[in-house]
């Protein structure tokens, strides 16, 4: 049994077809993934604690967000459009019971930004209620969807993860358990999917075979102890649960009352972490490798300055998340590091569109230059990426009239000249500044005095992990599932791009 508390009506604005969202407007990055979480805690107020766990992942993902508890059989579902904190009240989450539960924040990479997309996707099986949340995106969505259309299967939403949903409950419909029936949907799956999965038996927390998206395990201290599954640890963190490991890729860890199995449903597999989770998409506290990811960011700032450094007064980030770069350029250059740009940090997902003056003034709705700082100055600013190069140009200019006399621009990435099949949104490739120009060429559009990129080969070394455990097919092209020719002259129209 399902309870449904409350969802929108589809006349709540859609982010997709508002001005401000159009590419000119769009911020000059890829846009995150998903973020997932759950829980399995008799005992404890697990929505509020899941509420609090999408708190920490709001970064990942801004338009809706959903949590789902199961109370022995009955599921209780609260999803809507909107930020955590708009979806959820002290009130909704009093009326989600139970012992586990399902979270999930979205950004929309397979289906669009409508309250029918937003998850946890809950489905009636031969067992009992299902919810999923994915973190990822199938490669072989259409092929997947024909075959549940032929069987007649109802599908309700325009996202590849109700349809992994449904290839779970064909399975168990079929006759075959929860563990069995998943891990056949999980063979029929291609692409990149980190899923928690409630039913009234457990949790399954459950990576692809490349590992591609994050997906961690923490504990909760107690008697017995009891188990958490997360995007980032930051998700473990603010509700004081303890960091115990990765989920691995391939595996599927089963989160019950008699504690926590693991089983490796994937033979062959070949983690392929995606790096840009390293380099932007995960908070900069959160652990990968056994240290934070501010450590990285630091590290990548060290080797852009070992490879492009420049004369200049001063070196600052781009808020928040050229900032650890930036550190660690001052540090290896003995440049002078400052803050030259103040973040607007109450700027949220907004439906009203600027006035004409506001756009033309450039992006100060979110950033504000330090006159003082950055007059009669020659400055470097260091951002960790640029895919279509419209707010960086904005952006100098912005620094150039608060009184800087050179900027010079350095990026903590390669350039970025594919587009992502597995999870983050991003342009066709067209519309990649790096796909199209060199790096001259940016940089006189930007109307920098310099440009320069971190290097594949330093962006890489800086991980101190195995360089072939890591996807970086944005940069390079060589994806490492492969792409199916329809989806992918969808987004991939140029030559391949040599780093």
């Amino acid at each position: 049994m399902i309870s449904i508390h409350s969802v929108t009506s589809d006349e709540y604005p859609d982010p997709t077809n508002n001005p401000i969202n159009s590419h000119e407007n769009q911020p000059d990055k890829p846009e995150e993934a998903c973020g997932v979480f759950g829980i399995y805690a008799p005992g404890e107020n697990v929505a509020k604690l899941t509420y609090f766990g999408l708190y920490a992942l709001q970064h990942r993902g801004q338009e809706s967000a959903g949590i789902a508890t199961f109370e022995g059989a009955k599921v209780h579902l609260h999803k809507d459009m909107g930020l955590v904190s708009q979806v959820f009240n002290e009130t909704i989450l009093d009326q989600l019971p139970g012992s586990l539960a399902v979270g999930h924040t979205r950004y929309s990479t397979t289906g669009s930004s409508r309250k029918v997309n937003a998850q946890p996707a809950v489905l009636e099986t031969r067992l009992g209620s299902l919810a999923l949340a994915h973190n990822g995106n199938l490669v072989n969505t259409v092929q997947l969807r024909q075959e549940l259309l032929e069987k007649k299967y109802n599908l309700v939403t325009t996202t590849d993860s109700e349809m992994i949903a449904f290839a779970i409950a064909e399975a168990i419909n079929a006759g075959a358990d929860w563990l069995e029936g998943s891990i056949q949907a999980f063979h029929r799956c291609e692409g990149a999917f980190s899923l928690v999965i409630g039913t009234p038996n457990g949790v399954m927390g459950v990576r692809d075979t490349n590992g591609i998206r994050p997906l961690v395990i923490g504990t909760l201290a107690g008697n017995p102890v009891r188990y958490v599954l997360a995007s980032e640890t930051c998700g473990l963190d603010i509700i004081g649960a303890e960091y115990l490991r990765d989920v691995e890729p391939g595996e599927l860890v089963w989160i019950t009352e008699e504690g926590l199995a693991s089983y490796h449903w994937s033979q062959q597999p070949q983690r392929k972490l995606c790096i840009f989770e390293m380099i932007y998409f995960a908070r900069p506290d959160s652990i990968m490798h056994n240290e934070s990811l501010y450590s990285y960011r630091m590290r990548l700032g060290h080797q852009l300055a070992k490879e492009s450094c420049v004369d200049a007064d001063i070196v600052f980030g781009v808020p928040d998340s050229g900032i650890p770069a930036a550190i660690g350029f001052s540090q290896a250059s003995g440049v002078a590091y400052a803050e030259g740009l103040i973040k607007n940090r109450y700027v949220g997902r907004t439906f009203i569109q600027p006035t004409q003056t506001m756009r033309e003034s450039g992006i100060r709705m979110k950033l504000n230059p330090l006159k003082d700082v950055l007059a009669g100055k020659r400055v470097i600013i260091v951002d960790d990426s640029i895919v279509r190069g419209t707010t960086s140009r904005k952006l100098v200019k912005t620094l150039r009239e608060a009184g800087a006399v050179e900027v010079h621009m350095r990026i903590s990435s390669p350039p970025v000249t594919h587009p992502c099949f597995y999870g983050i949104d991003t342009d066709s490739q067209d519309q990649l500044i790096a796909a199209t120009k060199s790096v001259a060429e940016i940089a006189k559009q930007l109307e920098v005095d310099s440009l320069a990129y971190l290097s594949w080969e330093g962006m890489l070394e800086a991980t101190r992990e195995d360089t072939n455990s890591f996807c970086s097919a944005c940069f390079t092209g060589d994806y490492p599932v492969a792409i199916p020719e329809p989806v992918k002259r969808s987004k991939l129209s140029l030559e391949k791009v040599v780093v």
